[in-house]
């Protein structure tokens, strides 16, 4: 697996840019090789990252492009997209760790000077939910995997060490496709069997209340009569629990989708999205198509 640094980095990075980058190393490579096979593989190489690269940004303008808006007040449960402004959650504001500034979601990347190049120190990213109210309602956002587009990012340059932040900021727009789930209230999903067994496993470890509360002989032992009185009394305690659960408000979260459907977070309108990924899309097609022409111009001389 690639270090996770790497992938928060590819994942919220502009990873067009990054491909378009290492295709142009991979040209230099073969300038340098100066042979047909070396030709052949540069422009396969350029073939498979730009097949990569249209395929994923042509899904994801699908996607962006056809997916309704709805509205957070009649949001369905499932894959949805959301269009408001940033909120920060109830108590303690998430802070930047390289500016110091409130934000809803940070990113940085810390790099040292040697000699003429920049060297990896340190990086992070933060994990914590953050709401977005689009005047209808309010839900949280959990941004843990996702893929996440803004045009917040700062760079500062001090005593040979280059820092570099991205940020999410509160009041902004927010643009939001992911799955929407509510956690808790009616709808929610509980597992009696498995929260009777976990109570009851959490009785046994403390005899001596146990013995208090149910060996009526007082023989200090548990009969079956006795046990199954337990069972029934933890079973009620359940179900009053669970009642309690679903008579409270649901929390609604939107968050990763558990199949493979894209996760976005943005701080750009729809319409700026959906051209964003179809030139992107373009780009690599054409890409794609030039070394695809490449290998067939060069495939007779080998």
């Amino acid at each position: 697996m690639l270090p996770a640094r790497w992938t928060d980095e590819w994942r919220h990075d502009h990873a067009n840019l990054v491909l378009g980058g290492g295709n142009l190393l991979v040209l230099l490579l073969g300038f340098k090789l100066q042979s047909g096979i070396g030709w052949q593989i540069t422009f396969a190489l350029i073939g498979l990252t730009s097949f990569w690269a249209w395929f994923a940004n042509l899904k994801r303008y699908r996607t962006v492009a056809d997916t309704p808006t709805s509205r957070i007040a009649s949001a369905p449960q499932g894959y949805i997209e959301l269009v408001g402004r940033g909120r920060q959650p109830p108590g303690d504001g998430l802070v930047s760790p390289i500016s110091g500034l409130p934000c809803l979601w940070y990113r940085y990347r810390v790099e040292r000077k040697n000699g003429d190049r920049w060297e990896y120190v340190e990086s992070g990213v933060s994990h914590d939910t953050f709401g977005v109210d689009d005047g209808s309602g309010h839900v949280l956002v959990d941004p843990e995997g996702a893929e996440i587009l803004t045009s917040h990012r700062q760079v500062s340059n001090a005593g040979g060490y280059r820092k570099t932040e991205w940020t999410l900021i509160e009041g902004e727009p927010i643009y939001v496709i992911g799955e929407h789930v509510t956690l808790g209230g009616p709808n929610a999903m509980l597992d009696k069997k498995t929260d009777l067994t976990t109570l009851l496993a959490e009785w046994k470890q403390d005899k001596a209340a146990l013995l208090a509360r149910f060996d009526a002989d007082r023989d200090g032992e548990i009969s079956l009569d006795e046990w199954e009185r337990a069972r029934q009394a933890a079973s009620d305690e359940v179900d009053r629990a669970h009642l309690d659960i679903r008579l409270k408000d649901g929390i609604h979260l939107v968050r990763k989708p558990s199949h493979s459907r894209p996760f976005l977070i943005a701080n750009r309108e729809v319409t700026a999205l959906v051209r964003h990924f179809r030139v992107w899309s373009w780009a690599h097609l054409v890409l794609m198509m030039g070394a695809l022409l490449g290998l067939v111009l060069v495939g007779p001389t080998t």
